[in-house]
This record gives C-alpha cells, structure tokens and sequence, in this order.
C-alpha cells in the first residue's frame, strides 16, 4: 500500500521515468543513422531550424492580425498621417509611428498624382509604383515598406532610428521631381 508521503514513492517514480527515457533515447539511437551520435545531429539540427524560423517569423501570434489594407476605412491626409506619426514618436512608440509615416508617404504620393489612389494597396506596392516615378528613391521606399511590413504583419518592434530613416524618406520625398515618361518612349526630368 503506497502513502501520499511516502519518499520512496517519489524515488521509485523518477527511476521509472528515467529507465523509460533511457529505454525510448536506446530505441532511437538504434533507429537513427549513427547511433547515438546520429540522433544527436538530427535533435541539434531540427533545434537550429526552429530557432531560425522563429527568429524570421517572430513570436506566434494567439490571434489573427487584423487582415488590413495600408489605410483606414476614412482615407486620411498625408497631413493628418504625419501628425498621428509624430505623436506616436514624441511617446516613443516607434512601431505606430513608422506605420504612420509610411502611411503618410503613400497619401502624399497619391495626393501629389504620382501613385493612383487604390484602397487595399500594400506597402510593398506602393514602394514598388513610387520607385518607377521616383528612382533616385527606390531602395529607400522598399527599405521603408519592409520596415513597414515587419512592425504591422511580422510582429516585429522597431526603433528610433528606423522612424528617423522614414520620416527623412518623407521630407525628401516632398522635394522630390517625378521622372515621367514621354511619348517618344524616353524619359524627362
């Protein structure tokens, strides 16, 4: 008969646990190419290959991000884009506000006919639209919507730095002349 207290029962537990560990681990290594070493390999690799796909996708989500487009249901101003995103950095919460600011460059492109207005666009194509009339500032604009992409789907935090990166893409962009194309099939400036 066992008691609740009895310290044995705890010792006789843990030595039937481990004997089965130590049975399951004898039956693997036997299975796995190499032996023991063989396993070892393999549990080391899988651990590598789900600490990568951790660190790339980030922290599992509990619920769904909210499916979105780059806007609001109200279409907003540039204006009104750069006012939210600069709240948001006066308070250091670096991730709204560089959604803001992206947000903000996207409205003024639109704003100024070099993108046409399309709810549901996302950042990567407005990056990708706005390099074509704008390519002096392509890579920036796609550094600007990966970075986008990462605080607003990938979970990712951000910082003061990439906010400053942003903001300065928008100021320069507000300066910015158009490369359009002509008739002829070249290019004015």
């Amino acid at each position: 008969m066992y008691h609740e207290n009895d310290p044995n029962l705890l010792q006789r537990a843990m030595n039937r646990f481990w004997e089965w560990v130590g049975d399951l681990l004898s039956s693997v290594s036997g299975a796995a190419p190499g032996g023991l070493l063989g396993l070892v390999v393999i549990l080391l690799a899988v651990t590598a290959l789900v600490a990568a796909l951790w660190w790339r996708l980030g922290t599992p989500r509990r619920t769904p991000a909210r499916p979105g487009s780059l806007f609001d249901d109200r279409p907003r101003s540039a204006a009104e884009h750069r006012t939210a995103a600069d709240t948001h950095a006066a308070t250091g919460r670096w991730n709204q506000a560089v959604q803001e600011r992206m947000r903000a460059i996207v409205r003024s492109l639109e704003e100024r006919t070099l993108l046409d207005p399309r709810p549901g666009r996302t950042a990567d194509e407005a990056a990708t639209e706005a390099g074509r009339a704008l390519p002096a500032h392509a890579d920036r604009l796609r550094a600007a919507a990966r970075e986008f992409d990462d605080v607003t789907y990938g979970g990712r935090t951000t910082d003061q730095q990439a906010y400053l990166r942003i903001r300065e893409l928008d100021l320069d962009l507000e300066q910015a002349k158009p490369q359009l194309s002509n008739a002829a099939g070249g290019t004015a400036t």
